[in-house]
């Protein structure tokens, strides 16, 4: 580990956005994007096994976006194809690690193979007490923020909800990530400024950290500076410093 880690201070969720793979294959030489998917794999299964040792408790991957949907069907076949041989493939290690996995997202619009696999996926490793892994997969933070709304609408539709219950806590309660703290730290590989529609109401207060490394080539130093430099800043949330001294 590295050494200017604080081991009593990991964060207890980290969410990344994967960002890079189409444009890693293309430095490789490859104009087919999956093969940068592909390579992608290696990075996966790393990270996750690091967070698992540092203790982080939970870790969610933007792994497929709402909008991904749209690019070319090649693409997409390519990745839910690739996400049923991985799962297979891996997932008896993960459950020997004592990883549970979950996924947040609109599961029912993945191929029903994809839906198959991660369903015994869930239901093999639901007990395991280690690292939470939350795959985001047909995932959009707009698309969960407007589910969670029409939840609410169902429930004072029928009388059991007023107004006077609807608070912060309440609106979380509704999410997919229900039950999950907030991320603590969101990474973001390749450079871009933005979040793209990713957890819009979990990373209020999030740190945020990004770096010009392609998600093929992050490796676990990438992850410790990444924490490392969590480390160094200081969460206020909306209070100043001379109030977090007293």
């Amino acid at each position: 580990m590295n050494k200017s880690i604080d081991k009593d201070r990991i964060p207890k969720h980290i969410a990344i956005i994967m960002d890079g793979n189409g444009r890693w294959a293309k430095k490789q030489g490859m104009m087919d994007r999956v093969f940068g998917h592909k390579h992608a794999i290696k990075t996966v299964k790393n990270i996750t096994d690091a967070c698992g040792k540092l203790g982080v408790e939970y870790l969610t991957l933007y792994a497929f976006s709402t909008e991904n949907w749209n690019r070319p069907r090649t693409e997409v076949n390519a990745l839910m194809t690739l996400l049923v041989s991985t799962l297979k493939k891996e997932i008896k290690e993960l459950d020997k690690n004592g990883v549970k996995l979950k996924v947040i997202g609109e599961m029912s619009e993945l191929p029903k193979t994809c839906q198959v696999e991660l369903n015994q996926s869930m239901e093999l490793t639901k007990d395991n007490k280690g690292l939470q892994l939350n795959l985001a997969l047909s995932y959009s933070g707009r698309s969960e923020i407007t589910v969670a709304m029409k939840k609410m609408v169902e429930m004072a539709q029928k009388g059991t909800l007023n107004a006077d219950q609807v608070n912060e806590e309440f609106i979380s309660k509704q999410l997919y990530t229900a039950g999950m703290p907030d991320p603590d730290l969101m990474i973001r590989t390749s450079g871009e400024m933005r979040i793209s529609n990713f957890l819009l109401w979990q990373i209020a207060y999030s740190e945020i950290y990004i770096t010009d490394v392609l998600w093929p080539d992050f490796t676990v130093e990438h992850l410790y500076d990444a924490i490392a430099d969590y480390q160094g800043r200081e969460r206020r949330f909306g209070k100043t410093s001379e109030q977090l001294q007293h």
